[in-house]
């Protein structure tokens, strides 16, 4: 268990530019993103350790991974993990661990053990105390960011030009902190969204699970089947999952579809019994925490307003399969940071801030109904005794269910989810007029479209496109359209916009990829505007377009509001 001492009241500041309710992944993420880009934050979280019995989410996606090297941080994080990529990066669906393989899925959550193409980084199978303590000590460690646990934030109050919030500690004792922004990221019973008048909309499944953590010194010698990172038992009996917490003898078991029976809401099970049907054999088990839980589908009507705004669980929940959950609440804080940044700092126009509702709601709601579809095919949907039948019956049974596992594939290959969600109807990206590329939860296709995520590339046997963006907004050229010419001469009229508006720009000129490949054939334009958060804002080859697309990037005007012969001219793509 990792500890921490509790904060006192009178370690508050009388006001901080950014007060985050909420110290877990997305609150935490939210104050070191905020940090690296200058801005002052305070979270408070009423949790002053973290319980290592609850692993909760347990798949950090190629996406997140990214954004934690963005902060510096994924290398941290892979050697925090017990349990590395190395050892297992298939999911295998069987009748026991000692029993049948059914079907695997290769490569399941961006697990991969070589270069990774689609993202700098691949993805990591880490329970969330891990993540949480790695964020907890680069918080520790910044400058910028405080986190003061054994507090909770009870109310707030004020407009968009200030709030106070009254922060308790665990004696009832109270303390006001003025601050610019509130950011609710404090989960599914969260108190600012409840100040915001706001209530989850959605429902729940109906039935819950139970989560087992447990030891067991003979299971890794005891299964028969091949190395995963998870094991997904389609048992008559008890169905469910099991996978390895660390190389050592820590194990997480998941039993599906149960009924909560006891007045506390705890289950009524043999824990134990449960996971050696699991196995499929009698071994050792010593349960260290049970932890019954229901899939819930909710999303918010609304992320906030006037300054105060939601940020991931509090926004939505998510049922955890495919791991998404944890992840699209990264990629909240990821979006929301430095837009908060750019009000700070004076360069935001009045339409940044409210285009956080507008990207990221819609990602929920994708990513909310694609796990509720795999919600509707869990192991227990699968059971059949007669997948464990020799002969004829046997072999017929388990063909049927290979097939109809298919279903689950984009559970576990997941990378148009995880990579191919798009901004493409924000107001803050210049379209072209290109068709967006279909959105599908398996295939994902990199492209440079407007609100697309920036095509990754590697430029060399280390380094990746993503390297070379700025913490701002980034202009990258293609060095062999440019003939000769600097880049910073070729779009001169981008720097004294970036310059007039105050704006971060980093301007750069890349030649073609490890591969040989010219970047304007990956982009299908000459240039890319690229957003802090590595999306496209446009693409194109005319200078004075581009000075139009960041003033759009940072919320200063629309589209439709610039003159006909502007709007031509952002609008100008490379073919």
């Amino acid at each position: 268990m990792t500890a921490i001492s509790h904060a006192r009241l009178e370690d508050l500041p009388a006001d901080s530019p950014v007060l985050i309710s909420g110290g877990g992944p997305s609150g935490l993420f939210l104050a070191l993103d905020l940090a690296q880009r200058g801005i002052h934050s305070v979270v408070i979280e009423p949790r002053t350790s973290i319980d290592p019995d609850r692993p909760r989410a347990k798949t950090t996606n190629a996406r997140t991974m990214t954004h934690l090297r963005r902060l510096g941080l994924s290398t941290a994080l892979r050697r925090a993990a017990p349990l590395p990529v190395e050892f297992a990066q298939d999911i295998i669906f069987c009748t026991s661990l000692t029993g049948r393989e059914i079907r695997r899925f290769a490569n399941a959550f961006q697990l991969e053990s070589g270069r990774y193409e689609p993202q700098p980084e691949c993805g990591q199978q880490v329970p969330q105390p891990v993540l949480e303590s790695v964020l907890r000590d680069a918080v520790a460690a910044s400058a910028h960011a405080t986190l003061l646990t054994g507090l909770r934030v009870e109310s707030f109050a004020g407009s968009g030009s200030g709030h106070q919030a009254t922060v308790a500690d665990a004696a009832g004792r109270r303390r006001t902190v003025g601050c610019a922004f509130l950011a609710g990221a404090d989960g599914g019973s969260s108190t600012v969204r409840r100040g915001l008048g706001l209530r989850l909309e959605g429902g729940s499944a109906a039935l819950s699970n139970i989560s087992i953590l447990f030891r067991s010194a003979d299971l890794a010698e005891t299964i028969t089947l091949d190395p995963a990172v998870q094991y997904w038992v389609l048992g008559p009996g008890t169905a469910g999952m099991v996978g390895r917490m660390d190389l050592d003898q820590t194990w997480w078991a998941i039993i599906q579809g149960v009924e909560v029976h006891r007045d506390d809401g705890s289950p009524d099970v043999d824990a134990v019994a449960l996971v050696r049907s699991l196995v499929g054999a009698d071994v050792e088990v010593d349960v260290m925490a049970t932890d019954p839980w229901t899939a819930r589908m909710l999303l918010a009507p609304s992320y906030g307003h006037d300054g105060v705004v939601l940020v991931g669980d509090a926004a939505h929940q998510n049922p955890p399969w495919g791991g998404h959950g944890f992840n699209t609440c990264i990629g909240d804080a990821a979006n929301l940071a430095w837009k908060i940044a750019g009000v700070l700092d004076g360069w935001a126009g009045p339409g940044l801030l409210d285009s956080y509702e507008l990207e990221r709601r819609p990602v929920a709601e994708r990513t909310i109904s694609d796990a509720a579809a795999n919600g509707k095919a869990l192991a227990y949907h699968f059971a059949d005794p007669a997948l464990e039948a020799e002969g004829t019956a046997g072999a017929a049974a388990r063909t049927s269910a290979h097939a109809a596992l298919g279903v689950k594939q984009s559970e576990f290959d997941s990378l148009g989810l995880v990579l191919g969600y798009t901004y493409a109807a924000s107001p803050l990206v210049v379209p072209d007029g290109s068709p967006v590329p279909a959105e599908d939860p398996i295939r994902y296709t990199p492209s440079a479209a407007p609100g697309a995520l920036l095509p990754h590339v590697w430029l060399d046997d280390s380094t990746s496109v993503y390297d070379v963006l700025g913490v701002g907004f980034t202009l990258l050229a293609d060095a062999p359209s440019l003939a000769g010419a600097a880049v910073e001469d070729a779009f001169a009229p981008v720097l004294t916009t970036a310059a007039a508006l105050r704006l971060p720009l980093t301007v750069a000129a890349l030649g073609p990829d490890r591969n040989g490949v010219p970047l304007a054939d990956t982009w299908a334009a000459d240039a890319v505007l690229v957003r802090p958060d590595q999306h496209v804002a446009w693409r194109g080859t005319s200078a004075g377009a581009a000075a139009n697309a960041l003033r759009i990037a940072a919320g200063w005007t629309h589209t439709h509001s610039l003159e006909p012969e502007e709007n031509a001219h952002v609008s100008a793509v490379i073919s």
